[in-house]
């Protein structure tokens, strides 16, 4: 059975090769390795043995809301509920802070559903949720659908 288990500074080179693989095609916004070591609180991540073969991020944006990003998995082990894994451990995560909405901006957007998560409309979130969005190549035409879970509804 995978583990999820928060990620280590010795991860990020791997966690920046899964992301930016899904990046290359664009279907995720590429992630540099000094944001990534920044960041290293914010990812989780499951291994087989040394390899870190998914990760997910979850980024708290506001005392009221957090954003899950870069959900990647592996292609050698898509389909086998790793996703589904990572985004539980970002959903127990935001009880555990007390915050109640975490949103996404996915090309995935039926995983997310299925993970609860429902459709907003991007300009329903506060503009502080944009800041990633400037440095993306598709601002300001964004074609990323955003969706949102709220925790207090569903906990």
């Amino acid at each position: 059975m995978a583990q999820v288990e928060k990620a280590k500074i010795a991860d990020v080179p791997q966690i920046h090769k899964l992301i930016n693989e899904y990046a290359k095609n664009g279907e995720m916004l590429a992630r540099p390795l000094s944001e990534l070591y920044e960041d290293i609180r914010d990812f989780f991540v499951i291994r087989e043995g040394e390899r870190v073969v998914a990760c997910a991020a979850l980024h708290v944006s506001w005392s009221d809301l957090a954003e899950i990003r870069s959900v990647a998995v592996a292609g050698d082990m898509k389909k086998k509920g790793l996703g589904a894994l990572l985004v539980e451990a970002c959903i127990k995560e935001v009880a555990e802070l007390g915050i109640k909405d975490i949103f996404c901006f996915t090309y995935q957007p039926d995983f997310f559903k299925r993970q609860r998560f429902i459709d907003i409309d991007k300009m329903e979130l506060p503009r502080k949720v944009w800041t990633d969005c400037f440095r993306c190549p598709k601002f300001p035409n964004c074609d990323e659908t955003a969706l949102i879970y709220h925790a207090e509804e569903t906990a």
